[in-house]
């Protein structure tokens, strides 16, 4: 960090995983300047391991595997200009680690499946974006990863997708109604066929007199 903020502006960016939050993030960071943003991964809040999800049956999707209180309390604090002592949650081992200091920045991105869910906090966001992924390319986008990169095969993923959906539906797609923007990413209308998803289309959606928020067109 640079200096100390006079102002902690907190922006949310909700979405479901593998829907493009990291590369949408890695542009805003570049934006604005690593020193001036800190992002903070929603999944330290995690209330359940990987162990305990599987055992109850509870997913990650699902607001009782997650510690609202606790995020409530340190977003807050850091708004407030307050050190934190956050939580890790680590994705390789499914455990949470000990938690890291994290201070007041000038612009803190809170990014996750559930930013707004929870009113508390949905309260203290300045701004708020929702990346709402078209079911085809989002199947499109999780085959490629998971097949390329951790050796899933085709069947695997599509019951993993379907496996979520309930729960996706339930927790994390209402949440767009609370977001100041919607970004949507569909298929292309230009290109038959297209099943690796490469050309796509996106729109974005504007919530009307969001304050210093002037509204902007996609071309």
């Amino acid at each position: 960090m640079t200096s100390k903020p006079d102002r902690v502006v907190l922006i949310g960016v909700a979405g479901d995983s593998g829907c493009g939050k990291s590369t949408f993030l890695r542009r805003l960071t570049d934006l604005f300047g690593e020193d001036f943003v800190t992002v903070i991964c929603l999944d330290d809040y995690h209330s359940l391991d990987r162990k305990q999800r599987k055992t109850t049956g509870i997913t990650a999707l699902d607001p009782r595997a997650n510690n609202f209180d606790l995020m409530y309390e340190q977003i807050k604090a850091l708004k407030n200009g307050e050190e934190i002592n956050k939580p890790i949650y680590n994705h390789e081992t499914g455990l949470l680690d000990p938690p890291e200091i994290v201070e007041p920045n000038h612009i803190i991105v809170i990014e996750g499946l559930h930013p707004l869910y929870d009113e508390r906090v949905r309260n203290l966001l300045d701004f708020s974006v929702y990346l709402d992924i078209s079911d085809e390319v989002k199947i499109a986008w999780k085959i490629q990863r998971d097949m390329a990169e951790r050796g899933h095969t085709y069947e695997d993923v599509l019951a993993q997708i379907n496996a979520r959906k309930p729960d996706f539906e339930a927790y994390i797609d209402p949440q767009k109604g609370f977001a100041d923007v919607v970004i949507q990413v569909l298929p292309t209308q230009l290109i038959k066929n297209d099943q690796e998803r490469k050309v796509l289309r996106v729109q974005m959606i504007q919530r009307d007199e969001v304050e210093g928020f002037e509204p902007a067109y996609l071309f």
